[in-house]
């Protein structure tokens, strides 16, 4: 995956989900300002790392709050599952599949952000390094 988008009717309030949930910054792509396009940077996203994203303004409408999945999960690895997801929901999140451990795997939940997309957090099993 070497680029993902975040579709958003609001994007102000997808960029205050997603900077607070995994520690996200923005920054307006140049050529790209009618979209609403904004380049995410973060310890592992960005321009110039293996994996880079973008939020955007949603073309259309939102997929109805929990309706079934709406496209791609995006999945990222976290510390700790249990306090992202709690997070999560209490700054607009709502729940999708609440924290579970997979043996092997992790543990791993998925919340919907407030913008008609589900996103997943795992602790790999073994801690995230």
């Amino acid at each position: 995956m070497p680029h993902f988008e975040i579709h958003a009717t609001d994007v102000e309030r997808a960029k205050a989900f997603y900077g607070g949930l995994f520690g996200w910054t923005f920054a307006p792509m140049p050529g790209a300002e009618e979209m609403g396009y904004h380049l995410i940077e973060g310890d592992d996203i960005g321009v110039e790392k293996p994996v880079s994203g973008g939020v955007m303004t949603r073309m259309g409408p939102a997929p109805e709050p929990g309706s079934p999945i709406r496209g791609g999960t995006m999945t990222f690895a976290v510390a700790d599952c249990d306090e992202r997801y709690a997070w999560a929901l209490a700054n607009g999140g709502a729940e999708a599949l609440p924290p579970e451990d997979y043996p092997g795997v992790g543990r791993c939940a998925y919340v919907e952000d407030g913008e008609g997309n589900v996103v997943g957090m795992i602790s790999p099993a073994g801690g995230t390094e």
